[in-house]
């Protein structure tokens, strides 16, 4: 089953997609709801059904949290190399499917245009399915999520030793909608993980492509870790990270050692396709443009112990 939210009429609904059409749930009843709430989407009331076409369909949920892994490991050694020049994957990598917090509050629906900062020029997608929590530690379905990278802006923020933030937070996209759990498992191999095609195209032309079966842990895994000595809810989501073999330039950059196929510009339409969920296409912008920030105040330290005593 698609759960998909969309606006229609000026009314934002979320609602069921089924043979190119969308089916209104009753109410103004959204789809995070849904999911906090267990309900069976399967008995609830459907208004009549509306043509995609005639429809906007938007991020089919603005999560109560975005928690981002690293599950890649191809993607690893080709982002180090491109972003700190090191390449490998660290011994720490194969530990624990190590994961970041990004924001919640960015979140972008299909066929949105995406604004990066301004002033960055390194501009890159990241092909991921994310996994949606439902309750008691299940998975509800899964949607595309584009982990929308600054990568001149990330590789200044990752010499402070404590991970990405101007980087990444100024933009997510999720979509076209959720895909629930149990029509996913038939793809699923004898180690739980999802054999699913997923490839990346910049403006028509297919950048990468991988399956997402090369994950070295699965979304099951993913979510006991995330709630260890901590607590998932449902509506969270947990992206895979990127996928291996161009799932993001800064791979290929890494790879080629040189920036070909080039960063993104304004005005590039970026495809993210994911066999058994569907497309997600956005175009790329620029943000307004921001001030400087103040300069760092810096002290003599032993002048401000004297200043202590």
């Amino acid at each position: 089953m698609r759960i998909a939210s969309f606006r229609h009429d000026g009314r934002v609904r979320a609602g069921v997609v089924e043979g190119g059409e969308v089916f209104g749930f009753p109410g103004d009843l959204d789809v995070r709801t849904i999911i906090e709430q267990g309900t069976d989407v399967g008995q609830l009331r459907r208004a009549p059904g509306v043509p995609l076409k005639d429809v906007q369909l938007l991020a089919p949920l603005q999560p109560a949290s975005l928690r981002d892994f690293v599950a890649f490991e191809e993607h690893v050694e080709g982002v180090r190399r491109s972003i700190d020049g090191t390449g490998g994957v660290p011994d720490a990598w194969f530990d624990a499917p190590t994961f970041y917090f990004t924001n919640p509050h960015r979140i972008y629906g299909p066929d949105d245009s995406v604004p990066f900062p301004a002033h960055s020029v390194n501009r890159d997608f990241e092909l991921e399915v994310a996994a949606i929590a439902g309750p008691a530690g299940t998975i509800f379905g899964y949607t595309i999520l584009n982990d929308w990278s600054a990568r001149d802006l990330q590789k200044r923020e990752m010499q402070v030793s404590l991970g990405p933030a101007k980087g990444k937070d100024f933009a997510n996209t999720l979509g076209p909608w959720i895909v629930t759990a149990d029509e996913l498992e038939p793809f699923k191999d004898g180690d739980g993980f999802l054999d699913l095609w997923c490839s990346a195209s910049v403006n028509g032309v297919e950048i990468g492509r991988d399956l997402l079966s090369n994950m070295g842990w699965t979304f099951e895994t993913m979510i006991m870790y995330a709630a260890r000595d901590s607590r998932v809810v449902p509506g969270d989501v947990l992206g895979s990270g990127t996928v291996g073999n161009g799932g993001c330039l800064a791979e290929l950059w890494g790879r080629n050692g040189r920036q070909e196929p080039p960063p993104l510009r304004d005005g590039d339409v970026v495809t993210l396709t994911v066999e058994g969920i569907g497309s997600l296409t956005n175009r790329v912008t620029s943000g307004p443009a921001t001030d400087d920030i103040p300069r760092v105040r810096r002290r003599d330290p032993a002048a401000a112990r004297a200043e202590r005593h």
